[in-house]
């Protein structure tokens, strides 16, 4: 019985050794800095492009609300901030509203989509176009324009960022950003729910570069329809640029930026269409007794 008949169980017995480790061996030569600032890199990368795709979708989900529901939006915004109108103010929107009418008409705004235009006697150098056709024009500005050609030309371009549905694609643009970036730092929402509170009186819609540049092509074929010519349209933004390099620039410039390319484009415009004519100078009324 001493002789096994098969295979005997020590030959499987495992042999166990116990080697003396090296000193050092779970230690990276690596600076540990380095590895920290290529995972973040990767990290920042990836967010990077899941917040690209968000933005576009976002862009494409909103541009599908019908205008309508646009303007719904729009009447829960707080336009009650701005003051009561008096008979002076409401004969400038008056006015203004006119100009604006007659300028989204040359641009055959789709149906359904209309302009309203609302007039602030504050010394601010802004204008803009927000939610559901509403576009806010200060008296600040108004008060850099040498004369009407020139504010037609924020008014035009102002419309042709509604025709485009431009507020709203920026609005669905940034809520999103704002929202992903909350989840991915583990933020709270607070801020997110004060833009939703205030959605239709954004001030700080951001358009991208196309979007200036597709605004301002629009505008000046209305001009050309409307005045006959786009002379001065040009001198906006010649007044905006020299304001800009004041120590407060204008609000205006804020989502409006002032190139020398794009005063070169309408340049270029009125040298195609030989477009040149009379100024029409500003009414009185807008300098007058207004404050």
């Amino acid at each position: 019985m001493g002789q096994c008949m098969g295979p005997c169980l020590g030959q499987y017995m495992p042999k166990y050794e116990n080697p003396v480790v090296p000193e050092g061996i779970n230690i990276s030569e690596e600076n540990p800095l380095k590895d920290f600032l290529i995972l973040a890199a990767g990290l920042g990368a990836a967010v990077a492009v899941v917040l690209f795709v968000l933005s576009l979708l976002a862009e494409y989900f909103a541009s599908s609300i019908s205008f309508e529901t646009e303007k719904k939006l729009a009447d829960i915004a707080m336009f009650s901030e701005l003051d009561a109108p008096t008979p002076t103010h409401s004969a400038i929107e008056t006015y203004l509203s006119t100009l604006a009418q007659a300028l989204a008409k040359e641009q055959d705004l789709p149906t359904g989509m209309t302009i309203t235009l609302h007039y602030s006697n504050e010394d601010v150098v802004n204008a803009f176009a927000t939610l559901g056709g509403h576009i806010f024009i200060y008296q600040g500005l108004i008060d850099k324009l040498p004369n009407e050609n020139a504010l037609a030309m924020v008014i035009a371009h102002e419309i042709a960022h509604i025709k485009h549905r431009d507020p709203i694609v920026a609005m669905g643009r940034g809520i999103t950003m704002m929202i992903a970036l909350a989840l991915f730092t583990g933020s709270d929402s607070a801020t997110a729910q004060q833009l939703l509170s205030h959605i239709g009186l954004v001030t700080v819609l951001n358009f991208n570069r196309d979007q200036e540049l597709e605004a301002d092509a629009v505008a000046l074929n209305a001009l050309q329809e409307y005045y006959g010519h786009v002379k001065g349209a040009e001198v906006l933004f010649e007044v905006l640029d020299e304001e800009q390099h004041d120590l407060e620039p204008p609000e205006f410039l804020s989502t409006h930026p002032v190139t020398q390319s794009r005063i070169d484009r309408i340049i270029s415009f009125r040298e195609d269409h030989d477009s040149n004519g009379e100024l029409t100078p500003l009414p009185n009324i807008l300098f007058k007794n207004n404050k």
